[in-house]
Formats: C-alpha cells, sequence, structure tokens
C-alpha cells in the first residue's frame, strides 16, 4: 500500500490569507496547496488571489473544503488550467 494506506497522513500546511480585509489562516495538506499553485500560476494569479475566488464562489461550504474540491476538481481534469 501507498503512504496513505499506512495510516500515515501529509501534516497540514498553514498559510495567512486576506480575504476581503480580514486575515485568516488556512490549513491545507501539501498535496492541496501544491495544486492550488498550479492553478494560480495557470490563471496567472496569485494563491491568494486565486483563494479569493474561491472564497468569493463557495456558499456555506468551509473555507479549506472549499479549496480541496477546487484543487480536486483541477487535479481531476489533469491540467491546472480549466474548471
Amino acid at each position: 500500500m501507498g503512504k496513505m494506506g499506512t495510516g500515515e497522513m501529509g501534516s497540514l500546511k498553514k498559510r495567512s490569507i486576506n480575504l476581503a480585509g480580514h486575515a485568516t489562516s488556512l490549513a491545507l495538506e501539501p498535496e492541496f496547496w501544491a495544486v492550488l499553485q498550479a492553478a494560480a500560476s495557470a490563471d496567472k494569479i496569485s494563491i491568494a488571489g486565486l483563494i479569493q475566488r474561491i472564497d468569493a464562489g463557495r456558499g456555506e461550504r468551509p473555507l479549506a473544503s472549499a479549496c480541496r474540491v477546487f484543487a480536486l476538481r483541477r487535479a481531476q481534469a489533469g491540467e491546472a488550467g480549466t474548471v
């Protein structure tokens, strides 16, 4: 089995993000941060800009969950440039 099958999960990495004038902390696994960074690069925006975009469209979903779903969809699309 792979690493996740052994019960070892990646540790969360926290970043501070400014959303609508308020500083907030966002904790995600490094794998999700990597997909978000690739998506931001593909969209030619900063990671903060991408997270602001995700935040604006997340509805009632928690921000961390919205970021993980966004990253999953981008990864499933096979590239960081569409979704």
